[in-house]
């Protein structure tokens, strides 16, 4: 699946539809992966709101992408931000590793020694 942006969507979740999505593409990525992947998506939209997807840009840098509803007034876009900042310093490894893997199987990249 494909974003808005052209970029590759691993996976998202949208809070206002209580609703989980994971690109099959990924499919061979392991089981405990993806329950990370499902856990952080679905906790992001149940403490943030909104929906967010974790997207593979064309260079293969994974990103955050959370959007809302133009009519939710209740969404935190503050704590969004800090959560999404505190993904990325928890989980580096985490996410550099599912980069490493995008450019190697997808982009046909030689992985860095």
């Amino acid at each position: 699946m494909t974003g808005q942006d052209g970029n590759i969507v691993l996976c998202g979740s949208n809070s206002y539809e209580k609703k989980y999505y994971f690109n099959e593409e990924f499919a061979s990525l392991p089981e405990a992966v993806k329950k990370q992947l499902h856990v952080m998506c679905v906790w992001f939209t149940e403490e943030c709101g909104g929906i967010l997807t974790m997207e593979f840009e064309p260079d293969g840098t994974l990103e955050f992408k959370h959007t809302v509803s133009e009519y939710d007034g209740y969404c935190d876009e503050i704590g969004a931000d800090l959560k999404i900042k505190q993904y990325r310093q928890e989980g580096q490894e985490f996410l550099k590793a599912l980069e490493l893997y995008f450019k190697v199987f997808y982009l046909g990249e030689e992985p860095e020694e």
